[in-house]
């Protein structure tokens, strides 16, 4: 069982930075992506960026050029750093770990950590 836990948000003015935490414990394989999405309310869960235990990284057009995702494989951590947010960047951020499993995959949530960005 893989456990996540968040940290790093907060409440923010329109062009600050801040900087998400995720790390992982538990049953770790070695071969797996994590990633940050977010949920603002009334909206559905999307994709923020992505990294593979090979460095491989993914993002949202929405975030592009402004947020960075990078990991620590020693600490089993991934973070994201935030700059020139913007009040639509608020919603909750959720850490996901996912492995192979089978055919498929086992993907694993943190807890969500609130990101408010005023105006």
């Amino acid at each position: 069982q893989v456990h996540l836990v968040e940290s790093g948000g907060g409440l923010v003015k329109t062009g600050g930075s801040l900087t998400l935490s995720c790390a992982a414990s538990g049953s770790l394989f070695a071969i797996n992506t994590m990633g940050w999405y977010r949920q603002a309310p009334g909206k559905q869960r999307e994709l923020v960026a992505t990294i593979t235990n090979g460095g491989d990284i993914n993002y949202s057009d929405s975030v592009k050029g402004r947020f960075t995702i990078s990991r620590d494989g020693a600490k089993n951590t991934v973070y994201l750093q935030m700059n020139s947010l913007k009040p639509e960047d608020t919603a909750v951020y959720y850490c996901q770990r996912s492995e192979p499993y089978g055919m498929g995959s086992y993907d694993s949530w943190g807890q969500g950590t609130q990101v408010t960005v005023s105006s």
